[in-house]
């Protein structure tokens, strides 16, 4: 996604709206945020929440790091295979020597302290928020095996021989290699998510240049940026914050930072968004806004805070697991009092050690990692890229998909539909020339289909100066001496200039965007142009109501022509005239309205409704910033591949069930025989046939994970 116009060649509706609309700063209510340095060091700021996928509770550890650790951990627990009996089973490969058993322990007190590490940091953190999940199950396991075995090694070593009590030190080595593997698998099946604001602050330049009252300009860190601030910003450089133009002229390119055309005129009055890149000219520019203020700011903290909700979502993993914690603790405690009681506090205390370890199964710790590693796989196919494996999980409860109309449901190319002059002594072809003469200054979707018009009929388009954005509204400028200006319906109407209503109400209508030339207050003429549909998109609609799922439109053109299209694609329901800042609100208002809802988009400005869905869906041919706020990445950006990652949701979230239950049934059978509540009848699970067991167990999750088809 390196190329701009690649980013930019998807567009999302906020860059098909009336001229100007979605140049406005987020100036919304968002007043009671936290405030927010948005400076060039902005990455250091504690996203902690966001290092990984949403949710993990492997706190900064990344796919490098588990991959060291597991194979330092395999080579430490190779040696502790072949000279540690597997649960007081020896094995035809294993073998002693004369101090092998303390090669043994210092080999498991490292595997214990080195590569147990991220689980017993892990359940640190659970336990500190009074969620014990796998991390504590996990860590559950380890820490009692370790010191349990460390007990037997010091009875049989200095106090009692010939006693023989036997360890678990076989246990420790293969639980913490298998659960590293596991963790491994997942995080190299599913990118590592993104840091959105180290993406947001990479768009802004490191320093500023000042110009002082004496007209000297300094270089400043952007951090020291303050507003009432004049900055210098030369050609080709990005504009260091919000602002406003009260020097010079350019074209700059917006496409990045709000998702709009790649060059957008700026004059003297023009505002102008930190993150931006300037094109030819040289600009002065007022700073207005920074830090907390500031545009990507204000969206940054939104996704930020979006991305901190969203990740106190649970895994499916997480809930058996919690349930085994405290089953393993209840019948653990009872069957150690029970048998101490029976036979003795060693007796007693080995049995607890038995239960608490086969509580942690190996085949629990590769349930889930195999079935991601193999959905991922079956999804990179499909052309999805699949970042959060918890999107899997959500898949099958999505009951809302709100997608944006351009560039998702629609092509995102405008043509020109009809040219109308309104005013006798001018014909279309002089109506439509203006307007090209205006709009060469501009490379808005809207603006090229009309240059492309003007070029279809060979018109001769005349040299326009002073040309502007007016933001809200369109563009002014002069021709031929004359001010002309392309303005919107609702300014229009707000300023009380009368037109013919029934012929933008017919165009309208029939799903056209409409922009009018204006004279003073004489309306001279009208350009209306359309979208065309993708050819799949009426597919989708229909695919998604056939699954119960309510398929919502959400775009910033007017409301007449986003009903025209929501009625081509089977009357969907649909949000117009929306500001860039809207669609999170939107989504916000579903989730409290009870719906588990996926949002399509593919813009910086689509980036907090995304982190915000329980699903966010990103266009392949949007910006970083969208894609890294995303759950799941369409790379071909076909509207049908929604569809494939849904059904593909719901098939992964059953093969996860039915590996759970293969890894918690084993509990279920295990924990109640380990703990003897059959000693009665004769019927006692020795750790040896526990282990067994155990063993098949992992087996069979393996082979029902490879099994899953889309």
């Amino acid at each position: 996604m390196n190329n701009e116009e690649h980013k930019a060649a998807s567009m999302t509706e906020d860059k098909a709206m009336d001229h100007g609309t979605n140049h406005e700063i987020m100036n919304h209510d968002i007043g009671e945020m936290d405030h927010m340095a948005m400076s060039h060091d902005m990455d250091h700021m504690n996203m902690d929440h966001m290092d990984m996928n949403h949710g993990d509770h492997m706190g900064h550890m990344d796919m490098g790091g588990f991959k060291q650790k597991f194979w330092w951990s395999l080579i430490a627990a190779i040696p502790v295979f072949i000279l540690s009996p597997f649960m007081g089973l020896h094995l035809p490969f294993q073998t002693s020597f004369p101090g092998s058993n303390w090669v043994v322990l210092v080999l498991a007190t490292f595997l214990f302290f080195y590569g147990g590490q991220p689980f017993l940091k892990g359940a640190q953190g659970e336990l500190k928020a009074k969620t014990p999940a796998m991390m504590t199950l996990i860590a559950m396991g380890i820490s009692v095996a370790y010191l349990y075995s460390l007990y037997a090694f010091v009875m049989n070593q200095f106090i009692d021989p010939n006693g023989m009590v036997m360890d678990f030190f076989w246990e420790l080595a293969s639980l913490i290699v298998i659960m590293l593997l596991g963790h491994w698998i997942e995080m190299n099946a599913v990118m590592n998510a993104g840091n959105v604001t180290q993406k947001m602050a990479a768009l802004l330049p490191g320093e500023a240049h000042v110009l002082g009252a004496d007209g000297k300009v300094t270089a400043l860190p952007l951090a020291q940026l303050q507003a009432g601030q004049q900055v210098i910003v030369q050609a080709g450089e990005k504009i260091p914050a919000d602002g406003l133009v009260i020097a010079g002229s350019s074209a700059v390119n917006e496409a990045l930072v709000t998702g709009e055309a790649k060059a957008v005129a700026k004059q003297a009055g023009d505002q102008v968004i930190g993150g931006a890149v300037n094109g030819d000219g040289s600009l002065t520019v007022k700073v207005t806004g920074t830090g907390e203020s500031g545009y990507l700011a204000q969206v940054a903290k939104l996704v930020s805070d979006a991305q901190a909700d969203k990740s106190k979502a649970e895994t499916l993993a997480d809930q058996v697991s919690r349930w085994l914690f405290y089953a393993a603790v209840l019948v653990g405690l009872i069957t150690f009092f029970v048998w101490t009681g029976i036979s003795g506090l060693s007796t007693g205390l080995e049995r607890l050690v038995t239960v608490l370890v086969i509580a942690c199964p190996h085949a629990l710790g590769l349930a889930i990692p195999l079935v991601v590693a193999r959905s991922t796989s079956l999804a990179a196919a499909h052309g999805l890229l699949v970042r959060d494996r918890q999107a899997l999980e959500t898949a099958g409860k999505i009951d809302t998909v709100l997608m944006d109309k351009t560039g998702t449901l629609t092509q995102g190319t405008f043509k020109v539909n009809q040219v109308q002059a309104l005013q006798s002594g001018l014909s279309d072809d002089d109506v439509l020339a203006r307007f090209a003469a205006l709009e060469a200054h501009s490379s808005h979707p809207l603006a090229t289909g009309i240059l492309a018009a003007a070029k279809a009929k060979s018109l001769a388009v005349a040299t326009a100066s002073d040309v502007q954005t007016v933001q809200g509204v369109g563009l002014t400028g002069h021709i031929d001496g004359q001010a002309y200006a392309i303005v919107t319906a609702s300014y229009l109407r707000d300023h009380q200039v009368t037109y013919d209503e029934s012929q933008y109400q017919t165009l309208a209508a029939a799903g056209n965007s409409i922009s009018f030339l204006l004279q003073d207050q004489t309306v001279l003429g009208l350009v209306a142009q359309g979208d065309e549909i993708k050819p799949d998109a009426l597919t989708l609609i229909k695919a998604l109501r056939a699954q119960g799922i309510e398929p919502v439109m959400l775009t910033g053109d007017n409301q007449a022509a986003a009903e025209a299209v929501a009625a081509k694609l089977g009357n969907i329901k649909v949000h117009a005239e929306l500001k860039p800042e809207d669609k999170a609100k939107i989504v916000w208002d579903y989730q409290h309205q009870g719906h588990q809802v996926a949002m399509v988009g593919d813009g910086v400005n689509d980036a907090p409704a995304l982190a915000r869905a329980a699903i966010g869906i990103a266009i392949g041919a949007g910006t970083d910033v969208a894609i890294d706020s995303a759950d799941v990445v369409l790379v071909k950006s076909a509207p049908q591949d929604i569809l494939t990652f849904l059904n593909l949701g719901r098939a992964t979230t059953r093969k996860m069930i039915q590996n759970l239950w293969w890894g918690a049934g084993y509990n279920i059978l295990a924990i109640p025989l380990a703990a003897g509540v059959l000693a009665g009848v004769g019927i006692i699970l020795s750790p040896a046939v526990g282990a067994l067991i155990m063993s098949a167990s992992t087996i069979i999750v393996a082979l029902n994970a490879m099994s899953l088809k889309l």
